[in-house]
């Protein structure tokens, strides 16, 4: 199921779990094959993130106009240790998706300075940024321990559910249900759900519907570093599946589509061209102004937030926002059986 790595550094304090790839869906080059064999043509977000893609990612973060990542940022800083409350002893703090952990630092400190240990499980899909972010939690935080997890959210989570018998804090931050659609939402947060007991808690960060100017802005910025991480799915198709794109011939484009509640991105054809991607199997064509449908981000409203939370298994516990209402934090508790 998982192999197992300690590194040199802190062995006792850091360590790293590969989570063996149950294949439970498609393979790359499958799902490049369906979506762009479909109409309209489309590209799995799941594969965005190789590793230049989750360093694009990264910088994305931190542009102006990616209001998500500071908004989060400031409400951890003002409330993380309400967040953290509650437990007799410290709770293994698990994150789904922790990419570098620099928000979770909030939710870190203050876990240590209420219960004067802790054990953090960061679960990624790439170990480059899982390894080097462990390395630097255990210098910065000594009284912490690190066991990372590079792998899938149901393998990991599964198998974490067996190694951990401690209370546990579930963190999913970032937005980053929002790429789901909702019964695939509702799916996940099921699925995490029922590796949790009574006395666990889900923090879920979600971003919340706004004006239509500041959410395209926030996937079409003026330096082109979102563009560049749409662009790099195509990168990876010419990469690993000998695909011939032109990335100029491809232009990055954020779409709000309100009555979906939601964010889209797509990379349009800037003219009639052919595409040979051998590893897939596939030959395809686009006309000028078609488009590849990459990603969506969902904007949630209050009372779709309490009604996912009742399809997936949850009860709300408390919820935090900013003062301008863009972005909401919730903590969750799994519903009673009755």
């Amino acid at each position: 199921m998982s192999t197992h790595a300690s590194f040199r550094a802190a062995p006792r304090r850091l360590s790293i779990v590969r989570v063996a790839e149950v294949r439970t869906g498609e393979t790359f080059p499958e799902s490049v094959r369906r979506g762009l064999g479909s109409t309209p043509k489309t590209l799995s977000c799941q594969f965005f993130y190789d590793e230049a893609g989750s360093a694009l990612f990264e910088k994305i973060c931190d542009l102006p106009e990616y209001y998500l990542t500071r908004t989060e940022d400031a409400i951890l800083r003002e409330h993380a240790e309400a967040m953290v409350a509650g437990w007799d002893e410290a709770p293994a703090m698990i994150e789904l998706g922790s990419g570098s952990s620099t928000k979770t630092r909030h939710l870190i400190g203050a876990a240590l300075e209420t219960y004067g240990e802790l054990h953090y499980v960061p679960i990624d899909v790439s170990p480059t940024i899982l390894e080097a972010s462990a390395r630097e939690l255990v210098a910065d935080y000594l009284p912490l321990r690190v066991t990372g997890y590079a792998g899938d959210y149901h393998a990991a989570l599964e198998e974490i559910a067996r190694r951990i018998q401690r209370p546990k804090c579930v963190l999913f931050l970032g937005s980053s249900l929002g790429n789901y659609e909702d019964d695939q939402a509702a799916s996940l947060l099921a699925h995490v759900a029922r590796s949790m007991g009574p006395e666990d808690r889900l923090l879920l960060g979600t971003d919340l519907i706004k004006d239509r100017s500041t959410l395209e802005s926030a996937y079409d910025d003026a330096q082109g570093v979102t563009a560049a991480f749409n662009r790099n799915l195509l990168v990876r198709i010419n990469r690993e599946l000998g695909g011939d794109f032109a990335l100029d011939a491809f232009r990055h484009e954020a779409r709000f589509c309100e009555d979906r509640e939601r964010v889209e991105m797509h990379l349009v054809s800037l003219r009639d061209q052919a595409v040979s991607i051998p590893g897939a199997d596939l030959a395809v064509s686009f006309a000028r102004g078609e488009s590849i449908h990459t990603e969506n981000s969902h904007k949630y409203p209050i009372a779709g937030l309490a009604r996912l939370a009742t399809r997936a298994g949850f009860v709300e516990e408390a919820s935090w926002t900013d003062a301008h209402g863009r972005f909401r934090v919730q903590r969750w508790r799994t519903r009673p059986v009755q």
